[in-house]
């Protein structure tokens, strides 16, 4: 018993000391995140690389289906830091005080409004055929605000049609067995739609002409309390970013992987479009992204813009100013250390 103990203490500081940041012991943080989306592989990616020891933090994972419950589970502090629709972003801010630390991607182009294939030609001749008819959705989400768009673009809207709300697995299996008319879902929701209820896009939120996206975030009490935590959660997270930008084979297995873990199994074309059609940005695009030296960055625009449909679908009873919840604090705490901003460059 004592060799074993011995053999357990060597390993533990053998592990401290080959840390980048040689901290005494590794730091718990609770990471939330939707699972099989493509911007939550970089979680995946960086405990498979073992990149969270490089920092001296122990993630301690909860995963939800949506946006909605993720945030709603904030004020119970079941996690500190994590990723999410940039909707339920928004609403986490004006409801939870929860701050948006950085830009997971923009999925715009695989955020989609789909028709069965054989309606699909019909419905973009004349949408007015939805008028009145279901429209499968998941309320406050990244799905709802392309299908506002969309609709917008087809010279609909959401109260021309029966709002079904739904979870992506249940409106999966609801558009396959025949129920609405039309569905909307992101990636890899979309994609699933296309293969197992034979949809069609009809329109994705890059055509509709909003950005579409994911936020990290992260609990304000929690990031007040622990700057440095969130600063290397965040660090782990754009190492990854990196990593995969220059590795889309390898990624693309990952996320075969990931994806399969939470139960979505996909053919490689939907797993390469996926990877080809999403923007991800590394620390200085970050950077870029929240500058406000000239006026509102570009975040601060697509999520003032988030803000007015939750406002519009009574979801939100004001819009939250974007300067005091969208934050590049912790993008520059990254940035002015040099240990933490090679690690976030995979240097």
């Amino acid at each position: 018993m004592e060799t074993r103990a011995a053999l357990r203490l060597a390993a533990a500081t053998i592990a401290v000391t080959s840390s980048t940041f040689q901290a005494d012991a590794q730091t718990k943080v609770g990471v939330s995140y939707q699972p099989a989306l493509y911007w939550s592989l970089p979680f995946y990616i960086a405990t498979e690389k073992g990149w969270w020891k490089d920092v001296d933090l122990d993630p301690q994972f909860s995963t939800f289906p949506a946006g909605a419950p993720q945030i709603a589970a904030a004020p119970a502090k079941s996690w500190d830091v994590g990723g999410t629709g940039s909707p339920p972003a928004v609403l986490g801010a004006a409801r939870f005080n929860i701050l948006t630390i950085g830009i997971a991607n923009d999925e715009s182009a695989v955020t989609l409004l789909v028709a069965r294939s054989s309606e699909a030609e019909e419905v973009k001749k004349n949408p007015s055929v939805l008028k009145g008819k279901e429209i499968l959705l998941s309320t406050n989400s990244t799905g709802e605000y392309a299908a506002i768009a969309c609709l917008k673009k087809l010279g609909l809207s959401l109260r021309d049609m029966k709002v079904v709300n739904l979870g992506p697995a249940q409106e999966i299996a609801a558009f396959s067995n025949g129920n609405g008319t039309v569905a909307a879902a992101w990636a890899p929701y979309g994609f699933r739609l296309q293969e197992k209820a034979g949809a069609k896009p009809i329109c994705n939120g890059k055509e509709a002409g909003v950005m579409v996206g994911a936020s990290l975030v992260a609990r304000a009490d929690y990031a007040k309390e622990h700057p440095l935590e969130v600063a290397k959660v965040l660090a782990v997270y754009l190492r990854s970013v990196v990593w995969q930008k220059k590795n889309k084979a390898e990624t693309m297995t990952y996320q075969k992987a990931f994806y399969a873990q939470g139960g979505v199994n996909l053919p490689d074309q939907y797993i390469e479009q996926d990877y080809d059609s999403r923007p991800i940005y590394d620390l200085s695009e970050q950077l870029s992204l929240f500058d406000r030296r000239a006026g509102p960055s570009k975040a601060d625009q697509w999520h003032t813009a988030l803000g007015e449909y939750l406002h519009s679908t009574g979801t939100i009873a004001t819009i939250p100013n974007a300067n005091n919840y969208l934050t590049d604090e912790f993008l520059k705490r990254i940035e002015m250390d040099a240990k933490l901003r090679a690690f976030a460059n995979g240097e």
